[in-house]
């Protein structure tokens, strides 16, 4: 199977990238998780619904993530955004009343059905993403993404990317790399830190639940693991690949 490598740019105010949230606390990873970006590219490519059999295709593939700063000591900086879902609402006004969270039975929640809950996102942050992808399903998501079927964000819809995702497909690891170098030094970045895909057995590595077996209304992601490793502003190829 001949193979390529997908370079994506990911640079917003707020991007969110979660692996193991509950509703009422949603965190951040600090890099894109591989169910975010797979998300990214089903949603350009109008892929809906469970896509068990493109996921399986998916998951053989690496990937690796870059973060880039405007300083080597730089992070991302995080920030917590408070909810309360279903408070305020008049149970008298038939209207505000379905705005009230219920039980699955339909009836009313103890305490009245308002919830508390936390929102996590990564600020001002910019990633490059080197996908490796088999050249077929490469040109069709190129396609996708330059005229996506469905909106294209970071995490949550409310995430709008502040520059083209979509920045080449290219033959060899190496010239991903270099693409990403030149858009970073072009924005006067450096790079921060990697994570790539890694083997249990490696010592450095450890375990993300981010790997997607099934979207939908039933989704299941499996386990993987990931080796980070510091930049701190190093620009050469130094990729865990």
């Amino acid at each position: 199977m001949e193979r390529c490598f997908l370079v994506l740019w990911l640079e917003a105010p707020l991007q969110s990238w979660g692996s193991s949230s509950k509703f009422s606390r949603r965190d951040t990873e600090q890099f894109p998780t591989k169910s975010g970006i797979f998300g990214l590219l089903l949603s350009s490519m109008g892929a809906r619904g469970v896509q068990a059999e493109l996921l399986l295709h998916l998951s053989q593939f690496r990937q690796v993530v870059v973060s880039y700063g405007k300083e080597k000591k730089s992070r991302p900086s995080m920030l917590m955004d408070f909810h309360m879902v279903g408070s305020g609402y008049d149970e008298k006004d038939a209207w505000q009343k379905n705005l009230i969270p219920k039980k699955a039975d339909g009836k009313a929640s103890v305490g009245g059905g308002a919830k508390m809950t936390y929102r996590y996102y990564l600020q001002d942050a910019r990633f490059a993403v080197i996908q490796e992808l088999d050249v077929a399903l490469a040109e069709e998501i190129e396609r996708a993404l330059k005229q996506p079927t469905y909106d294209v964000f970071l995490g949550k819809k409310h995430c709008i990317p502040t520059d083209f995702v979509y920045r080449g497909t290219y033959s060899s690891f190496d010239e991903a790399w270099k693409e990403a170098s030149v858009i970073a030094a072009g924005k006067n970045l450096v790079p921060l830190f990697q994570v790539a895909d890694a083997e249990a057995s490696d010592p450095d590595a450890y375990c993300v639940l981010d790997a997607p077996k099934k979207y939908g209304e039933q989704k299941q992601y499996a386990a993987r693991y990931v080796v980070r490793k510091e930049l701190n502003g190093y620009k050469e190829n130094t990729a865990i690949y």
